[in-house]
């Protein structure tokens, strides 16, 4: 029972990061953006990151039940953050182009938590890359909304 509440706790470690960056929503300002023709609707985010939320918390469990706190569970604390600061960069101050620097730095840490995942655990690691996937083209999205509304 207590390896299912750490298994709990982690998805809600996980969940936080998404809550924090719910508090900026992309209101009136994204709304008026010019968007590329490929921008996903709206709807599509919430359950999308939730997912990815969900698989990530239980690859840090996977990696801190087998390692504890351990320096892949700190690399991932410290994406998490990075992945949380992103929205307030976007939507909470509206600014895309600091954004698209700040989500290049999260996708380094998010490709060194992987690979620091998969040495503990293959599954870890391999929960991992349809984060790193969603975050390589939440980037050519950020990168593209910047470039059309410089």
């Amino acid at each position: 029972m207590k390896v299912y509440a750490g298994l709990a706790a982690w998805i809600l470690v996980s969940l936080s990061a998404g809550f924090f960056g719910s508090r900026f929503s992309p209101g009136e300002w994204y709304a008026l953006l010019e968007k590329p023709s490929w921008n996903p609707p709206g709807w599509v985010f919430g359950p999308v990151w939730t997912i990815l939320y969900i698989l990530m918390g239980v690859a840090v469990w996977l990696v801190w039940k087998s390692r504890g706190f351990s320096g892949a569970v700190y690399l991932f604390l410290a994406q998490l953050a990075l992945n949380a600061l992103w929205s307030y960069l976007f939507f909470g101050i509206n600014r895309p182009g600091l954004a698209f620097l700040e989500i290049l730095v999260l996708w380094v840490l998010i490709l060194a938590t992987m690979l620091a995942f998969r040495r503990v655990s293959t599954t870890a690691g391999a929960l991992m890359v349809p984060y790193l996937l969603w975050v390589s083209f939440a980037s050519v999205l950020n990168y593209a909304l910047w470039r059309l509304n410089a």
